[in-house]
């Protein structure tokens, strides 16, 4: 048998880098970039150029293209990502994970989880987008401490616990956002430079570096008080439970309802089937079969929920509701969180300057919201309502804040002065009530009701 020898000086290199690699990978980490060139990446879709320079991937804009994105040739699923970031101010950016592109969607258009860079004032810095199919998951309305995490004109240090079901963002070392969604469950990385409307943005450019990423032992960050944006119909995270949340409808059981002044859950028109609570139509007309919990909630608490409208559905979402009220056999009376369809049904244009629109304070304030907040009809809108010790009230549409007020406060009380509410005395004050769905008569859904009573 023939012999082969290493030569010595080869052997002696050998022995010297085998501990240094095995330092290097023992924790688990592995560089998505080597400081050099862009081994492991390929760019899709826009055409803005990405170079190294000095250890440093830099993205610069282009104008005339679309969206573009450095995308990593392998996929990834449960993992953790940590990267700095540099972005100049006029730029917009993110970081794409468990991303795809196919050539049946959108003619291959990346589409997927997007993790914000943002420098603008409005700061949804370590936001969660999902870029080219359902929008904003996780604005950052939902965490105003968190749009102070970013620095303008320095390196800013992301992490991403992508774990099971569960997206956590830190940006800098502070909680950012916490989604938890089951749509894509792998998927690419990629950083994207997006697409630019000026002619002034041109050359504007965005820099990445120390792009690390662990798939093994995979340890998630302690718990936080970070708000939870739970996407699977109807559950309770774990993360969810512990910060106090119970559902009020697990898919199956409406235990938990009853009618409006009754002691079961009606026979008529109402039914729960397929993980969805539905009111079907009738007339269109307040018919005081609204449901009610048998548990009355205050005086402080936050509500989740989702609902579905139909075309020109009218429905709301009741909290503090009072059956100490005389409804005349019609809704139950309490502060009213609205679910209307806007565009179609006639009391959208009632009331005063639109305090009949969707997520209003119903015929009390007007919820300001952006163009982009209400979802399409048939598609599912998440509603939210926190009530603060202090009686501090607050509506939430899809993420974004749209109404806040003071319970018993002097602006409170003159704008229930103007209200149809008026001649009900301590409207809106009681300290405790029901939480009520309401049958205006028209066909709407709700699911994933969930609550957390504050203490």
């Amino acid at each position: 048998m023939k012999k082969f020898r290493l030569p010595l000086v080869a052997m002696a290199a050998f022995l010297l880098a085998a501990p240094l690699q095995a330092q290097k990978s023992k924790d688990g980490w592995v560089d998505l970039f080597n400081g050099k060139d862009l081994t492991g990446w390929k760019q899709l879709n826009g055409q803005a150029k990405y170079e190294v320079k000095d250890g440093t991937i830099v993205g610069t804009s282009v104008m005339g293209t679309p969206n573009s994105f450095l995308t990593t040739e392998k996929d990834y699923g449960d993992f953790i990502l940590e990267l700095d970031v540099k972005v100049d101010n006029k730029l917009n950016s993110g970081i794409q994970i468990r991303s795809l592109s196919k050539p049946d969607y959108m003619n291959g258009r990346v589409h997927g989880y997007q993790v914000e860079i943002d420098p603008s004032d409005r700061a949804y810095s370590a936001g969660i987008y999902d870029e080219a199919r359902r929008g904003w998951l996780y604005p950052l309305d939902l965490n105003p401490e968190g749009k102070k995490a970013f620095k303008r004109d320095a390196w800013n240090k992301y992490r991403i616990e992508a774990i099971g079901n569960s997206i956590r963002t830190f940006l800098n070392g502070v909680a950012v956002a916490h989604v938890v969604d089951d749509m894509t469950p792998a998927g690419f990385i990629c950083l994207q430079v997006h697409a630019i409307g000026s002619k002034e943005m041109e050359g504007t450019q965005v820099s990445w570096k120390n792009v690390r990423i662990k798939t093994t032992n995979l340890k998630p960050s302690p718990a936080t008080n970070v708000r939870i944006v739970n996407l699977i119909p109807n559950n309770l995270d774990a993360a969810e439970k512990a910060q106090g949340y119970s559902l009020l409808y697990d898919g199956k059981s409406v235990s938990q309802w009853r009618s409006y002044g009754g002691t079961e859950f009606p026979a008529k028109r109402w039914s729960y089937q397929d993980g969805v609570i539905n009111i079907s139509k009738s007339d269109g007309s307040e018919t005081g079969n609204d449901i009610v919990t048998r548990k009355l909630y205050g005086p402080a608490f936050e509500y989740e929920f989702e609902f579905k409208l139909t075309e020109g559905a009218n429905s709301g979402v009741k909290y503090f509701v009072d059956q100490k009220f005389n409804s005349n056999g019609k809704s139950g009376i309490g502060c009213e969180y609205q679910v209307l369809d806007d565009e179609r049904h006639p009391d959208a244009k009632l009331g005063k300057n639109g305090n009949r629109t969707i997520a209003s304070f119903y015929d009390v304030i007007p919820a300001d919201r952006p163009k982009n907040a209400v979802k399409k009809i048939g598609e599912w809108n998440q509603g939210r309502i926190v009530v603060q010790k202090d009686g501090t009230v607050q509506h939430f549409l899809n993420g974004y804040k749209v109404v806040e007020y003071v319970r018993g406060s002097p602006q409170f009380k003159e704008f229930v002065a103007g209200s149809k509410f008026a001649k009900f005395e301590g409207f809106g004050l009681s300290q405790e009530g029901n939480l009520l769905l309401q049958d205006h008569g028209d066909n709407v859904f709700f699911r994933s009701l969930k609550v957390k009573e504050i203490k």
